[in-house]
C-alpha cells in the first residue's frame, strides 16, 4: 500500500507540474499580448492578478484533493483582508512552494522575482502581464514595490532572495522590503513557512517526492510598521537596516516558537 500510495503521489506531482508548465506557457502567450493592447491598465493588472491567483487556488486545492500535499493555514483571513489595505508579506523560504501557496491566498498580490525568471520561455510572459517586480535593480525595486502598494497590491517578497539553504536556517535577509515599507508607509506582514517533511526545497528536484504527503503550514503574524522599528530621525540606509534585522530576527524566533526550525 505504501509503495502505491508513493508512486501515486509521484504522478500527481509529474502531472502537477506538467500542468503548471503548460498553462504557465499558455499565459505568457495569451496574457502578455493582451496587457500589450488593454486600453486600461488597472482592470488589465486586477484582471491579469485575479486569473494567477484563481489558477494557484485551483492547483493547491487539486494537490490537496489527490493527497500529494495539507495545507494549514492561521491568520489566513489578513491575507484575504489585504485587499482592503495593501501590505508588505515577507515570508521565509524553505520550498519552491511558498510562492504558489502564497499566491492561492492572497487575492491581489504582485510578488518580488527573479530576475532570471524575466527571460524564462514559461514565465516571461506572466510576470510581465501581471506587472511583477524584478529585483534585478534594488532601487527600481523599491520604487515599482511602492507603486504597486499605492495602487492596493499586497507585495509578496522572500527577502532571502532564494529558497533558505537548510531546513533550520535562512539566508541573511536583502533590505528591500525595507526600504520599500519606510518609503511607501505600509505595514509589513511578517509569515511562517514550513513544509513537513522537507519538499522541493534547495538541493532537491520535482521527483524526490517524500514518502508520505507533505503538510505545508502557513502562520500569519501580527502586522508591524517599519517606522516602529527604527529611530527617529535615523538615515533611510540606516533605518532600512535595522528594520531589515528586526524582522528577521522577529521571523527566526517564531520559527523557533512554532518548532519549524528543528534542532
Amino acid at each position: 500500500m505504501k509503495v502505491f500510495d508513493y508512486h501515486w503521489r509521484l504522478v500527481a506531482t509529474a502531472a502537477a507540474f506538467a500542468a503548471f508548465g503548460v498553462f504557465g506557457l499558455c499565459f505568457s502567450l495569451t496574457l502578455f499580448p493582451l496587457a500589450l493592447v488593454w486600453p486600461h491598465r488597472d482592470s488589465k493588472q486586477r484582471i491579469i492578478v485575479a486569473i494567477i491567483h484563481a489558477f494557484f487556488r485551483a492547483l493547491v486545492a487539486v494537490l490537496v484533493r489527490v493527497g500529494v500535499m495539507t495545507v494549514d493555514v492561521n491568520g489566513g483571513r489578513t491575507l484575504e483582508r489585504s485587499t482592503q489595505r495593501a501590505a508588505i508579506v515577507v515570508a521565509n523560504h524553505p520550498t519552491w512552494l511558498d510562492v504558489m501557496v502564497l499566491l492561492s491566498l492572497t487575492p491581489r498580490a504582485c510578488c518580488v522575482v527573479k530576475s532570471a525568471h524575466w527571460s524564462n520561455p514559461v514565465f516571461w510572459g506572466v510576470v510581465r502581464a501581471a506587472e511583477y517586480v524584478s529585483n534585478a535593480d534594488p532601487v527600481e525595486l523599491v520604487e515599482a514595490g511602492a507603486r504597486q502598494l499605492a495602487r492596493g497590491y499586497t507585495m509578496i517578497i522572500f527577502p532571502e532572495g532564494t529558497r533558505s539553504p537548510t531546513r533550520n536556517r535562512m539566508h541573511a535577509f536583502s533590505r528591500g522590503f525595507a526600504h520599500m515599507a519606510l518609503q511607501s508607509g505600509a505595514p509589513i506582514l511578517p509569515v511562517l513557512m514550513d513544509c513537513d517533511p522537507p519538499a522541493f526545497t534547495k538541493g532537491m528536484r520535482w521527483h524526490d517526492v517524500p514518502e508520505r504527503a507533505f503538510r505545508m503550514q502557513v502562520n500569519v503574524l501580527e502586522p508591524l510598521r517599519a517606522d516602529e522599528l527604527a529611530a527617529s530621525g535615523e538615515p533611510p540606509a540606516l533605518a532600512a537596516r535595522a528594520v531589515t534585522s528586526a524582522i528577521e530576527a522577529h521571523i527566526t524566533r517564531h520559527l523557533i516558537d512554532y518548532g519549524f526550525f528543528k534542532a
